[in-house]
């Protein structure tokens, strides 16, 4: 019997989610079919096993009626027979938001169905939620999360053992969710020829500019490392709604970052040839918001780029600190000042720490050995018992 999986993700797919086209793409031993309602302007698709489930949900008008659907718990039109027809056996859905959206859905096929929790659909406050200001679906995220919880055919995957604290302090028990790491293509992210010593000492950093990245407090960094070495450059690549508001702070304290917007991930690769350190100084947004454990930490001591981060998840797993790279404190500008220095400054450290990041990169982060373990986890989940009334009582 051929082993179909489906999984979820509503919008297919922006290109921050490119760690979902990778795992997907890394299964060996099961049939990954990606499903969603519909599509965006993203990454290529193309050769993937992919079904739209709702197409309109791209229109404005589609956007409202999915909002009324899921605030009443009716599937999208047409979706439970689309997904009926892959002949799945087990789903897999990438955020605890969307499984929660989905679920009048999932109800009705009656699968095992794994949840992974990246971060954000478990960090932010509880209490935000209630308060948001979203509506009814929003406002009953927390809760129905937590009752969701308790279904005997849901578990869930934290991307770090950060997240699954994280999920345990929310209420999630803990025999209900466990740790895997998500992995980097490690032939496609690898060290080049050129050393440490023969680069220029160019920080990098790579996200979106939202809060929780905290590209506030490497600009306030550079600055004061730019006292003590002029010939620093800063190099920003991403995009997002803090973009004016740090871009505006740079030019106020006359540093010359270099902003390089969104950039793909071939791109990104190319960048981590050029750098001396890559740097992601997060801190907790107001709302509770926080990084899970970030790709990107991985992809850069996978090409040989020692790593500066106060970044929850990676900070304390993500990286080997005084081996790998260095973690900081959230928010403290000082402390990453120091840390950047020490990196950029002293003699032989970052060609050690590259040195370093390769092989435990290779070791932890292994795409292909990662997503072994998580093809092991469906199998084993997909062997659980599903009697006809499962979620009988959910339907009721």
């Amino acid at each position: 019997m051929e082993k179909n999986l489906i999984v979820y993700k509503s919008a297919l797919l922006p290109y921050s989610e490119t760690f979902i086209k990778e795992q997907v793409q890394a299964c060996r031993t099961w049939h990954p079919v990606l499903a969603g309602t519909h599509a965006v302007d993203g990454l290529d698709l193309d050769g993937l096993d992919v079904r739209l489930l709702w197409p309109a949900a791209s229109t404005r008008w589609g956007q409202q009626a999915a909002k009324v659907l899921r605030e009443i718990g009716l599937p999208f039109p047409g979706s439970v027979r689309k997904l009926r027809a892959v002949h799945a056996r087990l789903v897999h859905v990438h955020f605890a938001t969307e499984f929660v959206a989905i679920w009048p859905c999932l109800v009705r096929l009656n699968l095992p169905v794994l949840v992974t929790l990246h971060g954000s659909d478990i960090n932010i406050h509880r209490n935000w939620w209630e308060t948001s200001g979203f509506g009814p679906a929003a406002s009953n995220y927390p809760r129905r999360l937590l009752e969701l919880a308790r279904q005997p055919l849901v578990h869930f995957i934290a991307v770090s053992d950060a997240v699954r604290t994280t999920a345990l302090a929310y209420g999630i028990p803990p025999d209900k969710v466990h740790t895997r790491y998500i992995g980097i293509d490690l032939e496609r992210f690898r060290p080049t020829d050129l050393p440490m010593e023969q680069r220029r000492p160019r920080i990098l950093y790579v996200g979106r500019m939202v809060e929780k990245k905290g590209g506030q407090h490497l600009i306030a960094a550079y600055a004061a490392l730019r006292s003590r070495m002029p010939e620093a450059e800063l190099v920003m690549v991403g995009d997002g709604p803090l973009m004016p508001q740090l871009k505006a702070q740079a030019e106020a304290l006359r540093v010359p970052v270099q902003w390089l917007g969104r950039q793909s991930s071939d791109d990104v690769r190319r960048e981590f040839e050029r750098a001396s350190v890559f740097c992601l100084p997060s801190i907790t947004a107001e709302n509770g918001d926080a990084e899970g454990l970030p790709i990107v930490i991985m992809e850069a001591q996978a090409s040989g780029v020692p790593v500066v981060t106060s970044a929850r998840g990676g900070a304390t797993e993500g990286i080997v600190h005084g081996e790998t790279g260095l973690a900081f404190a959230e928010g403290d500008t000082e402390g990453l000042t120091q840390a950047l220095l020490r990196v950029l400054n002293e003699a032989g450290v970052a060609d050690r720490m590259a040195r370093a990041a390769v092989p435990f990169a290779r070791r932890r982060f292994d795409i292909q050995r990662c997503t072994a373990l998580l093809e092991s986890d469906y199998d084993k989940w997909a062997q659980h018992e599903r009697p006809a009334n499962a979620y009988a009582e959910v339907l009721a």
